[in-house]
């Protein structure tokens, strides 16, 4: 049995589990970029960390770091982080750092580019698909109120985008838009049988009602043409005030050590907007539980579980 949560601040979880049978995690650290490494992901608190970058004193990608995803892309590691040189969102943009070593935590990062985006935005990651690889990441915009909304795009290599960056999701709907903005950010991707998830955080990070709401496409379909992906009506994922946890989000996906079982990560607070802040990098704790399966083949992330509560561990972990 383990517990949640993982640490007890971890903003933006990203978890991968790589070939070699390790995890590597990532969270927002706003300064510097860190990876874990562990060999179970619920023993990510006691893992092996390492600082692996830390930007100059002065740049465009100097500031508020946010939100670092590690890929394993062609033979090499990449990471894709939000940053900007400390003035306002229109500053704000997607870089990718590269590493050839077989260990993410040894060899050198390199920064490689600025990912060139048609729009200003952040939580850029990678989906690679059919030989091919494609790019979602949220773009500032007005849609109608001022915030994100989801773009895709095809890319040449893992840092350049070729060809339009296509609006595949806006945030129309009320639960898209509590606590004063209008979001769609944090887009990541589950693949199975046949379809592509890509579920994605609504509203305001600072509101209670933060949550995840679902895109769905046909693994054979465009996915460059908008009409390939269907939103899901309601949020797939939100607060659960009996369980005391409030605004979860900003999701990853990992397996079980075997390979039997899908687990969401995700962070969340276990306190409401009205009882502490829920500013960013307040408190937001990295927490995992594992996803089950509807019979139409989409995945039932149920409602988020209570904080310090004995949970199973994944199947395979020792």
């Amino acid at each position: 049995m383990f517990m949640n949560p993982l640490l007890e601040s971890g903003p933006d979880p990203y978890v991968y589990k790589h070939t070699d049978g390790y995890y590597y995690f990532m969270i927002t650290l706003s300064n510097h970029i860190a990876i874990w490494k562990s060999p179970t992901v619920t023993g990510i608190a006691t893992s092996e960390k390492k600082i692996i970058w830390t930007p100059p004193a002065e740049g465009p990608y100097s500031h508020n770091i946010w939100a670092p995803e590690i890929h394993y892309i062609n033979g090499k590691w990449f990471i894709y982080f939000t940053a900007n040189d400390g003035g306002g969102d229109d500053t704000r943009h997607i870089f990718v750092l590269e590493n050839s070593s077989p260990d993410p935590l040894l060899g050198d990062w390199h920064f490689k580019d600025a990912v060139n985006t048609e729009h200003s935005g952040l939580d850029g990651t990678v989906l690679q698909h059919m030989d091919e690889l494609y790019f979602v990441y949220s773009g500032y915009g007005y849609f109608p109120d001022y915030g994100s909304a989801l773009y895709i795009a095809k890319m040449k290599n893992p840092w350049t985008l070729i060809g339009e960056n296509v609006l595949i999701s806006a945030p129309s709907d009320e639960w898209e838009k509590q606590g004063g903005m209008a979001i769609n950010e944090g887009p990541i991707f589950l693949k199975r049988d046949g379809k592509i998830f890509l579920v994605f955080s609504a509203s305001a990070t600072w509101s209670d009602d933060y949550c995840l709401g679902m895109l769905t496409a046909c693994e054979t379909a465009n996915l460059l043409d908008p009409d390939s992906w269907i939103k899901s009506p309601e949020p797939v994922f939100s607060k659960n005030v009996k369980n005391r946890v409030f605004s979860p989000g900003h999701n990853s996906f990992t397996k079980s050590p075997d390979e039997t079982e899908d687990w969401i990560v995700y962070h969340a607070f276990s306190f409401s907007e009205g009882e502490g802040d829920h500013g960013l990098g307040k408190l937001r704790s990295p927490r995992i539980q594992k996803i089950n399966w509807k019979p139409d083949g989409t995945p039932d992330f149920d409602t988020p579980l209570p904080a310090y509560t004995p949970i199973a561990k994944p199947s395979g972990e020792v």
